[in-house]
């Protein structure tokens, strides 16, 4: 009894709406040949037609017009309450009217199911287009299925949707899942989507499921009230993962509309991710070649930057260790100074190199304080002496420079860097000017929306203005005729890395004083009443 109710429940709705119709057309058509006396009346059963037409299709429409026939035979033509007729015009005219009904109820039905059908494709595209922006928007696969199951499942009257990832329904990890909170414990065998070249196909095929996610050991599908669709996510010919839905048992197989949404998601989940696998590995590709031309750069300038200083403290220290020379203490001097010069370069080139390294790899972090910045200039000026000797320094900071929000460990080698840079490559006895400035305008603001801009400009030869922009750059030496400085090019890398990481901002630009000027952007710490004045 229970099993030929779940039958027939899908044919109770179109069966009442034909009897309602029916009986409301009755009710007019004997109040119409009745009271007001009209002569015919046979034409209302028509309207009972086109909406059962309308709302359940063709056949439900040739049904209620051939009941509406009899009833009107029945009912209202002599003689009445039989199904005979006396007169060859009454025969005629309930021919027509069946006919007529018949092809009225066939057009009606026919549009309803070509609007039924516009709506079913308006909203097939709206939850595609849904499908598409939830994976294009977000960055990960992972992140855009959360949001993408409910409005499929509600798109596609399943009562459970949830995706899983895996080489086999065995493996396959869950994703999402419209609910969540419940064990997954689907039977052992689904309805699998087959794969077919027609794109309105819906070829289900009843098949194992393979222990499904969930599924307890001693499961089955005895007990279960519901049946388990799969439509598997394919990338490059494998299989990555399903998804899956639940489907109350007595409801048909899924109508194209459906099959073609869950084969819609599946397409873009698998196009999603494959785009993100070719990502990943583009991503590791180029970090790859990045590292390797690094390393290859790295080696390079080590090769001939490195090796003058080794050869030249190995020469150096010979001479003082030849028994058959006998240098003076003067000579003794001068030689020690010149190797710990050549000591220190090396020192400053592995400490940039290890900067360098830190700044790459995002691990440089800035313990920022607020600092007056003559303080700090000092101090900078003071270490790096022997690096500025022969060097005309000019200092014009001003009294009144609002302090500066820094590291002041870090803020003192980004300068140390710049002082060098200037010393080296603008000539044995160039020019070097340090002041400050208060930018008026906002071009130039740290975090806060104030700043101070740190000047260091020197009168040597410049750069051209192909260089300016990259100097910065990682191995990149500016081509400042006549300088013939040696240098591994990351002096400045390591400046504007350590700047950044204080909040601030580097630039080069070319310099008043004919040479070059690095524009250090600082932020500043205001007090309670506003900015001083410069």
């Amino acid at each position: 009894m229970r099993t030929w109710l779940a039958e027939t429940r899908p044919y109770l709705p179109p069966l009442l709406a034909v009897a309602l119709s029916l009986a409301l057309a009755t009710v007019a058509v004997v109040l119409l040949e009745g009271p007001l006396a009209v002569g015919d009346a046979s034409i209302v059963y028509l309207l009972a037609v086109v909406v059962v037409a309308g709302r359940y299709g063709s056949l439900a429409a040739v049904v209620t017009s051939f009941l509406a026939f009899m009833l009107y035979d029945f009912l209202f033509t002599e003689p009445r309450f039989t199904f005979a007729v006396a007169d060859a015009q009454e025969w005629l005219s309930l021919v027509l009217f069946l006919v007529v009904g018949i092809v009225i109820g066939r057009l009606a039905a026919l549009q309803a199911a070509r609007r039924s059908e516009a709506e079913a494709r308006a909203d097939e595209a709206e939850v595609a287009f849904g499908i598409g922006r939830a994976l294009a928007v977000e960055p990960t696969v992972v992140g855009a299925v959360v949001g993408l199951v409910e409005p499929l499942r509600r798109a596609t009257g399943m009562t459970r949707v949830w995706l899983s990832i895996g080489p086999t329904p065995r493996l396959e990890r869950v994703l999402a899942d419209t609910s969540p909170g419940d064990m997954l414990a689907p039977p052992r065998l689904a309805w699998l989507l087959a794969p077919s070249p027609d794109p309105d196909a819906t070829d289900w095929i009843r098949t194992h499921t393979a222990m499904a996610p969930g599924l307890p050991a001693d499961g089955d599908e005895r007990g279960m009230s519901v049946d388990t669709f799969r439509v598997p996510i394919v990338v490059d010919g494998d299989s990555v993962g399903s998804v899956w839905a639940w489907r109350d048992r007595h409801v048909a197989l899924p109508d194209r509309g459906t099959t073609r949404l869950l084969a819609l998601a599946a397409d873009q989940v698998g196009q999603a991710l494959r785009r993100e696998r070719l990502t990943s590995e583009a991503t590791s590709a180029e970090v790859a070649r990045r590292s390797d031309a690094l390393k290859s750069a790295l080696l390079d300038s080590v090769s001939h930057d490195l090796r003058t200083p080794l050869a030249t403290i190995r020469a150096l220290a010979g001479g003082l260790a030849d028994a058959e020379l006998t240098p003076t203490m003067a000579d003794v001097r001068e030689t020690a100074t010149d190797i710990d010069q050549q000591a220190a370069f090396l020192s400053d080139a592995v400490r940039d190199m290890l900067d360098l390294s830190r700044i790459e790899a995002g691990e440089l972090r800035a313990d920022v304080e607020v600092h007056a910045l003559d303080e700090l200039v000092d101090g900078v000026i003071a270490r790096r002496r022997p690096t500025l000797e022969g060097h005309q320094l000019l200092v014009a900071l001003g009294p009144r420079l609002p302090p500066v929000r820094v590291d002041a460990l870090l803020f003192d080698h980004a300068l140390g860097n710049v002082l060098e840079n200037a010393a080296q490559h603008g000539g044995p006895s160039a020019a070097i000017r340090i002041s400050a400035d208060v930018p008026n305008d906002d071009t130039d603001t740290g975090p806060d929306g104030a700043a101070v801009d740190l000047l260091v400009d020197d009168d040597g030869p410049g750069v051209g203005s192909e260089d300016l922009d990259r100097l910065f750059e990682t191995f990149h030496r500016g081509r400042r005729s006549g300088s013939g400085a040696r240098g591994l090019g990351i002096g400045l890398t390591v400046a504007r890395g350590m700047t950044e990481a204080m909040g601030g901002r580097i630039i080069a630009e070319r310099s008043p004083m004919g040479g070059l000027r690095i524009r250090i952007v600082l932020p500043v710490s205001l007090p309670a009443d506003g900015p001083m004045d410069p």
